[in-house]
């Protein structure tokens, strides 16, 4: 079985740090972090924000956004990561091939800023962006093959 451990590289377009613009609830951001830092916001003017900056700085400032409700966050931002993730790729062609292509690798998104939520590091580590991410790509191939293209 192959392993792809980390989103770097040939595969940084698995990344959320990747520069491609993806669509979510009416406003274009230039990447996925800043679209997933943006659902932080308690208004939509606060995620207007959001637009047109670079993922380093998404997350930053994601990090002092005054969050609606923790509990109800650490509830909802796995969901909320899955319909971004799959609006990546849904609204990209190029992307959804690659993922297509990546076959049934297990995806890790290996890191060693110390995420053990969304990634790994050091071989441990829940791995939610990498889970999120093969099941986006079983989603994709599924509705390409019922669309039957």
């Amino acid at each position: 079985m192959k392993i792809i451990d980390y989103f770097r590289n040939e595969y940084f377009f698995l990344s959320n740090f990747y520069p491609k613009k993806v669509y979510y609830e009416n406003i274009l951001y230039d990447n996925n972090e800043s679209a997933f830092q943006a659902q932080k916001c308690q208004t939509q003017e606060e995620k207007l924000k959001f637009m047109g900056i670079t993922p380093n700085i998404a997350k930053g400032k994601g990090r002092s956004v005054k969050i609606f409700s923790l509990e109800k966050w650490n509830y909802e931002k796995d969901k909320i990561m899955h319909k971004i993730v799959l609006a990546k790729f849904m609204q990209n062609a190029d992307l959804r091939q690659k993922l297509i292509d990546t076959g049934d690798a297990i995806l890790i998104e290996g890191n060693n800023w110390r995420d053990k939520y969304w990634g790994g590091y050091n071989g441990k580590g829940q791995n939610k962006l990498g889970i999120i991410t093969m099941q986006v790509r079983k989603e994709v191939k599924e509705c390409i093959i019922l669309g039957g293209k």
